[in-house]
């Protein structure tokens, strides 16, 4: 119990650290330092920075297989994009705060790029494009899905709560997918 204890409060440290100075300018000295131990014990939890970041991303990347299943279970095209649609922009209210701190970074993208929920997210752009799309309707899903994780990040937008920055974002979504 001591153990997860310390795993959790060495994640927030880190996170707060990768919101300060982004994950390329977050040492594990600098996580440490925040925590007020040795740099070894940073090591005992995590032996790389990668592993640390992988910790911080890698509930929200494996929460996004539910999402894909439970949409891929709807009747019509129509429900499973709105299933999916739904699913997704929960995620992204929910996990704002690690949006916001990791979306831009490099490294972060190259791990994303890399992890077994890339299928997955692959799998929900087609849930969201339908059968057969259009140019346009392509374009669309590339808008939305961009503009999502700038939304889950943007800063300009912490002084809404949860259910108001959900409730916009699937009325425009939806508005941009029509």
């Amino acid at each position: 119990m001591a153990e997860k204890r310390a795993r959790e409060r060495l994640l927030t440290a880190a996170l707060d650290l990768f919101t300060e100075h982004g994950v390329s300018g977050t040492s594990l000295q600098m996580i440490a330092d925040r925590l007020g131990v040795t740099k070894a014990a940073v090591y005992h939890q995590f032996p790389a920075k990668d592993e640390i970041v992988l910790a911080v991303i890698g509930p929200p990347l494996e929460q996004l297989a539910p999402i894909a299943e439970a949409a891929q279970r709807r009747r019509t095209p129509s429900a499973r994009r709105n299933a999916a649609l739904t699913g997704i922009i929960d995620l992204v209210v929910k996990n704002r705060r690690i949006a916001a701190a990791l979306t831009f970074d490099p490294l972060v993208n190259q791990l994303v790029r890399k992890h077994p929920a890339i299928g997955v997210i692959e799998q929900l752009q087609d849930l969201l494009t339908g059968p057969d799309p259009d140019d346009a309707t392509r374009v669309a899903v590339s808008l939305v899905s961009g503009g999502l994780m700038i939304a889950g990040s943007d800063r300009r937008l912490t002084a809404l709560d949860d259910e108001a920055l959900r409730d916009h974002l699937l009325v425009t979504a939806r508005r941009a997918l029509r």
